[in-house]
């Protein structure tokens, strides 16, 4: 690939990456209150419930999706087609794909409440697998065209900051299902937000009929992609699951906040996807494997390093963090703090499976699918373990913690070797810059932690935003180079050279 070309990657890369950071910090400050109001207002049992009814419905969606989110990029790239009838082909694979799960939930309702009886429109609640998979389609089709503000307004200030308003009003209309009323009410306005920008984008189906082979044909060569996507959902979510399964809905509901305060960083990861996938598809079109790396290696970087971030920032004061949340649920803390590790640990396998679902997709399912089996292997020994010898309940909300930061670690291990192999160039970018900024933000978040307790209200009012001042200050300062800093500053002018990769 020439250099104007690979100049063009990383400006595309960076500009979708600055777009989805201010996603990604706007998610955060609507999530926070959410957060904070369902453990203070509804508690641990009410958080639980609410957490598996959440989770049987976003598996739903996903498998909806057949795949779409990131092959209708790869679909676009290689057909003659107009690419509106591809995308709405794509929203038709997904509809009916919907109307099926949809079907069965509403038919078997008692999966989204194992524990806990259905009531009034509970039954209903499945129909929102239409309204997130239909903005999933819209999202991912409008990022093929590098259009990331959708999602960013969708998906960072629509769903978010309606689902924590809602969380706070409903629950003088029903506190126990107030959280489910607030999800729904999210998940449409989502949609709303998604499919407005798309019809500016691709506009009404003219001259589009629907093409039942062409349908069949596209689910079918979605299928690795599905699987792969389903599995990794599956390996974020089926410790809560198993959890679910051997204790109470309030263990359940202390691991679920753990798990949501862990994930923010994980969104950092998924926020590149819809721009990291087109241009990777682009390099494959002519060639370019090395190009694949490069640009997997870039973004492996950025995301590694706010991730590691977020981490330290979080658990070191993991329990005054846990305990904002409200008392009930300071026994995550240590969950908290091993999952945040396990997010850090698997960031590269996850950016270089943005590659192998185009390269190896079959190999890549394969690796995913044995790393899920190991977790849910892990999840039931280490939890029986923890239940037959009566360990503290901290111990006991930390085992599937523990399951799944070895499950991802080998998991993302083994798919940087296989890309690697694949590519012939390095996915990994170690920068001793990286280990001296954790290092040097995990002595000032020590020095935060010794205070007298008369001054523990600075451990996180005053520690958070030191420990993180300082990191960004070391990681940035030593360890971005050019091609790091062009996320942070307006595009070049086209064509203008980039200096080598940095590897301070």
């Amino acid at each position: 690939m020439s250099q104007p070309a690979a100049t063009e990657d990383i400006n595309a890369l960076a500009k979708g990456g600055r777009t989805n950071m201010l996603g990604f910090m706007l998610r955060l400050a609507a999530r926070l209150p959410f957060l904070f109001i369902a453990g203070r207002v509804y508690g641990p049992d009410i958080v639980g419930r609410y957490a598996i009814a959440v989770l049987v419905i976003e598996f739903a969606a996903l498998v909806a999706t057949l795949g779409l989110k990131r092959g209708i990029a790869q679909a676009m790239a290689n057909t003659d087609r107009p690419q509106s009838h591809v995308a709405y082909d794509a929203m038709m694979v997904a509809m009916l794909a919907s109307a099926i799960a949809a079907g069965l939930l509403i038919a078997f309702p008692q999966a989204l409440f194992p524990n806990s009886p259905v009531m009034g429109l509970e039954r209903l609640l499945p129909l929102v697998i239409f309204a997130t998979a239909a903005s999933d389609v819209a999202l991912a089709a409008l990022a093929y065209r590098h259009n990331i503000g959708a999602s960013v307004t969708a998906r960072a200030i629509v769903e978010p900051w309606t689902i924590s308003i809602a969380a706070w009003g409903f629950a003088y209309v029903s506190a126990r299902d107030g959280l489910l009323y607030a999800y729904v009410l999210s998940m449409s306005a989502a949609l709303i937000a998604s499919i407005v920008p798309f019809l500016r984008e691709y506009g009404l189906p003219n001259g589009w009929r629907p093409q039942p082979v062409q349908i069949w044909s596209l689910a079918r060569r979605n299928a690795p992609l599905a699987g792969a996507d389903t599995i990794e959902w599956a390996t974020r979510n089926v410790d809560r699951f198993i959890l679910a399964l051997l204790f109470a809905p309030s263990v359940v509901g202390i691991y679920y906040m753990a798990q949501q305060v862990a994930s923010v960083p994980q969104k950092l990861k998924s926020s590149f996807d819809p721009i990291l996938g087109p241009v990777v598809t682009q390099a494959l079109a002519v060639g370019d494997r090395k190009a694949v790396a490069k640009q997997v290696r870039q973004v492996g970087f950025w995301v590694t390093s706010a991730q590691a971030a977020l981490a330290v920032m979080a658990s070191i004061p993991a329990s005054g963090v846990m305990g904002l949340l409200g008392p009930q649920f300071v026994p995550g803390a240590l969950a908290l703090c091993i999952l945040l590790v396990a997010e850090v640990l698997a960031s590269t396998g996850a950016v270089c499976e943005t590659g192998l679902v185009f390269m190896a997709r079959h190999r890549n399912l394969m690796i995913s699918g044995t790393v899920l089996l190991l977790q849910i292997a892990l999840t039931f020994g280490l939890l029986l373990l923890a239940r037959n010898h009566d360990a503290p309940l901290p111990i006991q909300v930390a085992a599937p913690a523990v399951a799944l930061a070895i499950s991802l670690t080998i998991g993302s291990a083994a798919k940087a070797w296989l890309l690697y192999r694949l590519t012939g160039a390095s996915v990994l970018s170690i920068r001793p810059s990286f280990f001296a900024a954790i290092g040097v933000a995990s002595l000032v978040g020590a020095a935060f932690m010794s205070l007298p307790h008369q001054f523990e209200w600075a451990e996180l009012s005053l520690g958070m935003p030191a420990i993180l001042a300082t990191y960004l200050f070391v990681i940035i300062k030593f360890g971005f180079g050019p091609e790091d800093r062009s996320l942070f500053r307006k595009m070049p002018a086209a064509g203008a050279p980039l200096p080598a990769e940095s590897v301070a």
